[in-house]
């Protein structure tokens, strides 16, 4: 993989899970979160993660309109019966939501923008993917939470560590889970003639 005419790619966001993700295709990147109010105005959860995606690139690309940049954001939801899951307040949030979740099917939606400076050429793509968790008991959530692993994640779970022991089925993309829908991105890239 390659960026074409080496354009600076930055990532708007923090995330290690992001950043580890787009490491594996073996493209240089730089690291740029946006501190950018996350004020959506949609009610659907799929709707909402792509507004906040084009809130986060947008204030980025505001920073560097007059370079050859590409800007890159994402917002990862966690939604059951159409209630948002955010990262848990505290233990008792954390608690409270593996619990609604323990042995149903919830949705994981990302929103990605990519905006390629200076002309402006932007894209805006969501993607969901269906988690089905096993039926688990108290004691096992209290156990996972003790590991601290949940309390930065939303949903209260980390698929990519001892949260995957939860799961039973996914139907969808791993990586969306994970915060990142990477093969879904290098396509959008190949698209708009950003990547080769």
């Amino acid at each position: 993989m390659k960026i074409v005419n080496n354009k600076k790619l930055i990532l708007a966001s923090a995330s290690p899970r992001r950043k580890e993700l787009l490491s594996r295709l073996g493209i240089d990147f730089v690291i740029e979160a946006s501190d950018a109010p996350e004020n959506a105005i949609s009610v659907e959860p799929n709707d909402v993660c792509r507004e906040l995606s084009q809130i986060k690139c947008n204030d980025i690309a505001s920073r560097h309109m007059d370079e050859e940049a590409i800007i890159v954001s994402a917002d990862t939801i966690v939604t059951f019966e159409n209630t948002i899951l955010g990262k848990p307040q505290d233990e008792e949030d954390a608690l409270k939501m593996l619990m609604s979740l323990s042995g149903r099917e919830h949705t994981v939606y990302t929103g990605v923008t990519i905006c390629s400076l200076p002309n402006g050429a932007k894209t805006t793509f969501g993607c969901a993917t269906y988690v089905k968790m096993y039926d688990f008991n108290k004691q096992e959530a209290i156990d996972y939470i003790k590991t601290a692993e949940p309390m930065d994640k939303a949903g209260a779970y980390g698929i990519q560590g001892l949260g995957g022991l939860l799961v039973e089925s996914i139907n969808g993309d791993y990586n969306n889970v994970v915060g990142f829908p990477l093969a879904l991105f290098v396509k959008k890239m190949k698209e708009m003639g950003l990547m080769c």
